[in-house]
């Protein structure tokens, strides 16, 4: 199956995820920073060109000071504008970086530049803490990280330059006291390419070099485009393998704005995986997309060299690079299948269990303030429902509550949260907010916490709609408070739902201890297996602990929802659908 290259999440920093690898995610316009597809129409459908060029920032930064003690920093950057009143705008953040003074991110920040207007950039970079490796970058908290220099530029100066590359020294916010060598920025940029164009690649290599002492290598791709300067930007790295000399990965997809065209050269290196952050080389091989793709027509293999010490030479390595897939695809962006009448589905469920606390009581979890205040509960109801709803046209949702003892003194982990023994949707968000309030009077809380009965339930909808719709796509939202006592029942029931137009988005409310739901949350590069070993075809879930949303001022919507978009391209990619006026013009052709 295709992947969004990466399979590595750049949010999540700890372990094998950690060499900096990023999914692609849509992107969403920020003001007038990010590219707005709506903005764009109108201007073209008046025969306009839009007053602005799409452009992406790619990081990377050398010599930057070490805080950490037993290792080195993990680097991030966050990109601001600078408003007239002297304010700082964020635009974006980059992935972080495990142990690297001289990090090359793969984020890139998207802005659109004007030329008639001078566009100031700040550029913060920060030391991630260890304890934070778990949390999505959007949601970090700048003063919870180690500051590790600024640097400031505008816009017009980097994308002047020949080379469209500005090198900028780092420095102490204020500039007071002594001057210290912070380490150096490097800002490149690019046009955003409009072209939908992609290409599918699954790379293996054969007979790589084995540079563990007590193991085998654990290899990774990197792959970095050339740009004119003639120096290397990072675009897609694979997953890491464990043990393998001769790994297959899954399948990458690069698209046309990414790799420029199919004669651009491309560097494909080849490292094993060290979690100190000091990967090691174990060859490189330049080509281009073309060059790949006779390398799979050919079914043939390229030799990796390794650059020698001797007037720079390269020693031709037995190991071989090999194309076994490579297919030219258009790649669609959520935008164009929502905009053709795709639908997001909207389904609820509800933590019923004795943990939340008695709802009379003002401590409970559960309890509704009369003064109007929204509980966790009701709070996460509202801010994602009122988001998805838009996206679902007949507004009726399935709603259930699981770990309650129901009117009839049976304990369900599935039961309809409207009370009715037959239909199980509420009529919008206002609907969810009334079932919750009146099951709260008819269910005793109970126990345990099981999950996999309500995934099985929505798994069972998502999976009929199969056969007769495939415009539509489901979304389950489950707010829980409590530990799992199915781990691996849930486990089994997410990599079967892996395969179906669903996605799960787990909120955790209260003060447990949420391991588990990040077990779940497939963010650290490590997917989901079940109890009879089989492996999930992609991440379905997304998992954000409410106190970090509370103590972040961040709302739920955007924690929860970051990774929706990628899900529900990744599964309409892998089935190859799309959208709907599409099919219409083909048709008709």
């Amino acid at each position: 199956m295709g992947v969004c290259c990466s399979g590595l999440s750049g949010d999540m920093a700890g372990g094998k995820q950690g060499v900096g690898g990023t999914q692609q995610r849509p992107t969403t316009a920020q003001n007038n920073h990010g590219h707005n597809d709506a903005v764009d129409f109108f201007f073209r459908s008046r025969g306009l060109h839009a007053l602005f060029t799409q452009i992406e920032l790619s990081l990377s930064a050398s010599k930057l000071l070490d805080r950490d003690i037993t290792s080195k920093s993990d680097p991030m950057t966050v990109v601001y504008a600078k408003k007239r009143d002297g304010t700082l705008e964020e635009i974006g953040r980059t992935e972080v970086i495990m142990n690297n003074l001289n990090p090359a991110w793969i984020e890139k920040i998207s802005i659109a530049y004007q030329f008639e207007f001078v566009q100031p950039l700040v550029f913060q970079v920060y030391d991630v803490d260890t304890k934070y490796h778990n949390v999505p970058v959007k949601m970090l908290k700048l003063n919870d990280q180690e500051f590790l220099g600024e640097a400031s530029c505008t816009l017009s100066e980097i994308v002047t330059k020949p080379s469209r590359t500005l090198i900028i020294n780092l420095h102490n916010k204020n500039r007071l006291g002594v001057p210290r060598n912070l380490g150096t920025l490097s800002v490149h940029a690019e046009e955003t390419v409009a072209s939908k164009s992609a290409v599918e690649i699954a790379f293996r290599c054969s007979h790589v070099e084995n540079v563990d002492m007590f193991s085998k290598s654990d290899p990774f791709l990197s792959i970095s485009r050339i740009v004119e300067s003639g120096g290397p930007v990072p675009i897609c790295k694979t997953e890491v393998l464990s043990n393998d000399l001769n790994p297959i990965w899954r399948p990458v997809t690069l698209s046309m704005q990414q790799f420029g065209n199919k004669d651009n050269p491309l560097i494909i290196e080849c490292f094993d995986f060290n979690s100190s952050g000091n990967h090691v080389l174990i060859g490189k091989i330049q080509r281009s997309v073309g060059d790949l793709e006779k390398l799979h027509q050919g079914r043939s293999g390229a030799n990796f060299v390794m650059p020698s010490g001797h007037h720079g030479r390269e020693k031709v390595l037995k190991s071989q690079l090999f194309v076994d897939k490579f297919i030219e695809k258009e790649q669609y962006s959520f935008l164009d299948y929502i905009s053709s009448g795709f639908e997001l589905n909207f389904m609820v469920a509800v933590d019923f269990t004795a943990s939340n606390g008695n709802p009379r009581n003002p401590d409970s979890l559960h309890y509704i303030d009369p003064s109007g205040r929204l509980n966790s509960y009701q709070q996460a109801f509202m801010e994602v429902g009122e988001v998805i709803q838009f996206y679902d046209s007949d507004r009726r949702f399935p709603a259930w509550g699981f770990g309650g003892r129901t009117v009839d003194g049976i304990i369900s982990h599935c039961f309809n949260l409207n009370g009715s023994a037959n239909g199980f949707e509420v009529e919008g968000v206002e609907g969810i907010m009334a079932a919750y309030a009146n099951a709260l009077h008819n269910v005793s809380l109970a126990g345990p916490t099981l999950f996999s009965q309500v995934i099985n339930t929505a798994a069972q909808i998502a999976g009929q709609s199969t056969s007769h719709d495939r415009s539509k796509y489901f979304v389950l939202l489950i707010i829980t408070d409590g530990v799992l006592t199915d781990l691996q029942e849930t486990k089994d029931a997410l990599v079967r739902a892996s395969d179906l137009p669903l996605s799960i988005l787990i909120v955790g409310v209260g003060g447990a201890d949420f391991t588990q739901m990040e077990i779940l949350d497939a963010d650290k590069g490590h997917r989901l297996e079940s109890s009879t070993g089989r492996v999930a075809t992609r991440d379905i879930v997304q998992f954000v602990p409410m106190r970090e949303v509370q103590r972040g001022q961040i709302s739920v919507v955007q924690a929860l929802l970051e990774e929706l978009p990628g899900q529900f391209l990744s599964y309409m990619r892998c089935r190859d659908i799309k959208p709907l006026n599409v099919h219409i013009a083909q048709t008709a052709t």
